[in-house]
C-alpha cells in the first residue's frame, strides 16, 4: 500500500484546492445568500477540465480516473459544498450512465459537451413517493410507434434546472417481468423537450448555490434509440451508477469534513477568551483532535473504495463503507466547529455555518446511511 498520492494526482489535488482557495472562497458567501446558481465558478470549472476528469479524451474527456474526481471533490468541499455537488452531480449522475450504458451516438452527442462543463447532465431517479426505495417507480413509458412516451414525476434532482442543463436520463416502468415485478429501464430526455417540465425549485436548508428541482413528464415523447443500455436493465445500471457515486460523495464529505478543521485551526489561533488564545485550552484541543481523526479515517476509507473500483475488484461494500463513515464525519466535525466557533458559528457570513447547513444531505443522498448499513451487511452474507 502507498500512503502519498502519484505525481499527477498531487498537482491535480494542489491546482483544485489554489482554485477553490482564490476563485470560490472570495465569493461563494453571497450566491448561498442569493440562493443563485455560480455560472461563472462553474463555466471556470469547465475550462479547467473537471468535468471530463474521468472520460477518455476520445469523448472530450481528460483522460484520468475516478480518482482524480474524487480528489477534486474533496478540495472544493473544503470551501464550498454547493460548488462541489455541482461537479459530483454533473460527472457521476449526469455523464457517467451514458458513458457506461449508452451507444455510440449516445456518447458522440452528448459525452463533448458534458465533458467540457458547457452543459450539465441530470439523473431522474429519486421520486416523491420513492426515497430510499427507489425500486418503488411510478414513472412509466410506454411505446407508440417509434417513441418512448414518458409520464411520471421525479423529485429533488441535481442540476435538472439551469440554464445550462442539456438532459436528464430518467429511469421509467417499461414492463412487467414474468414474475409479476416491474421491468424498469433508463431513457435520455433532452432538456426543452415537450411534455418534459421543471416543477418547483425547492426551499433548501443546504447546498443553497446548487441546483435542485422537481421534474414533471406528461405524455413526453422522445426517439426509441434514446433508451440508455438495455431495456429492463435500467434499475441495475443505476445501481451500479450509484455505487460509485457513493464513493464520490465520500470523497465530497471528507471535503467539508477537513474544512472544519482548516477554519477551526484558524479560528482558534485568532479568538481569545478569558486572556488566551482559545486554542491553548484542552477541551478545544481535543475536539479539534476528535475532527481531525474522523476526517483522517474517513479518507482512507474512500481511498480504498476508489483502489478496488480502479482495480476492478469489488467495492460495493466498501463504497457504503466510505459513504457512510464519511458523511457521519462531515456531520459530527460541523456540529463540532459551531460548538468551537460559538455564536459566530451560527454566522452564515462563516464557513462553518453553510458547513453545518451543508452536512445533513450527505447522510440522505445517494442512499441514506441506514441503507448503507443493509448494505455493508447484505454483503457480509446476512439476509436480504
Amino acid at each position: 500500500m502507498q500512503h502519498g498520492l502519484s505525481a499527477e494526482h498531487e498537482e491535480l489535488r494542489r491546482t483544485v484546492a489554489e482554485f477553490a482557495r482564490d476563485h470560490v472562497a472570495p465569493v461563494i458567501g453571497d450566491y448561498y445568500e442569493r440562493e443563485a446558481f455560480p455560472y461563472d465558478i462553474v463555466a471556470r470549472m469547465g475550462r479547467m477540465g473537471l468535468f471530463g476528469l474521468p472520460f477518455p479524451e476520445e469523448h472530450g474527456g481528460m483522460g484520468g480516473d475516478y480518482f482524480a474526481l474524487c480528489l477534486a471533490l474533496e478540495e472544493l468541499a473544503r470551501v464550498d459544498s454547493s460548488v462541489a455537488i455541482t461537479l459530483e452531480a454533473g460527472v457521476s449522475l449526469g455523464a457517467m450512465p451514458i458513458y457506461r450504458f449508452g451507444s455510440d451516438e449516445q456518447r458522440g452527442t452528448w459525452l463533448p459537451r458534458l465533458c467540457s462543463g458547457a452543459a450539465l447532465g441530470a439523473f431522474g431517479l429519486t421520486e416523491p413517493g420513492g426515497g430510499s426505495d427507489a425500486s418503488a417507480t411510478r414513472t412509466t413509458a410506454r411505446v407508440e410507434g417509434e417513441e418512448w412516451v414518458i409520464n411520471g414525476t421525479k423529485s429533488f434532482i441535481t442540476n435538472s434546472g439551469t440554464d445550462i442543463t442539456a438532459l436528464v436520463t430518467v429511469t421509467a416502468v417499461t414492463g412487467e417481468r414474468d414474475n409479476g415485478t416491474p421491468e424498469i429501464s433508463a431513457i435520455l430526455v433532452p432538456a426543452g423537450t415537450p411534455g418534459f417540465s421543471v416543477g418547483q425549485h425547492y426551499s433548501k436548508v443546504g447546498w443553497n448555490a446548487s441546483d435542485t428541482n422537481e421534474l414533471v413528464f406528461d405524455d413526453c415523447r422522445v426517439p426509441r434509440e434514446n433508451l440508455v443500455g438495455e431495456q429492463g436493465r435500467g434499475y441495475a445500471q443505476f445501481l451500479r451508477i450509484l455505487d460509485e457515486g457513493r464513493i464520490a460523495i465520500a470523497a465530497l464529505s471528507v471535503g467539508l469534513a477537513q474544512g472544519c478543521v482548516d477554519e477551526s485551526l484558524r479560528y482558534t489561533a485568532e479568538r481569545e477568551a478569558f486572556g488566551t488564545h482559545i486554542g491553548r485550552y484542552q477541551a478545544i484541543q481535543f475536539k479539534v483532535a476528535d475532527m481531525e481523526t474522523r476526517a483522517h479515517t474517513a479518507r482512507l476509507a474512500y481511498y480504498d473504495a476508489a483502489s478496488r473500483m480502479l482495480a476492478g475488484e469489488p467495492f460495493k461494500r466498501q463504497a457504503a463503507i466510505a459513504k457512510l463513515v464519511a458523511s457521519n464525519a462531515a456531520m459530527d466535525n460541523a456540529r463540532d466547529a459551531t460548538q468551537v466557533f460559538g455564536g459566530y458559528g451560527f454566522m452564515n457570513e462563516y464557513p462553518v455555518g453553510r458547513f453545518y447547513r451543508d452536512a445533513k444531505i450527505l447522510e440522505i443522498g445517494e442512499g441514506t446511511s441506514e441503507v448503507q448499513r443493509m448494505l455493508i451487511a447484505r454483503d457480509l452474507g446476512m439476509p436480504a
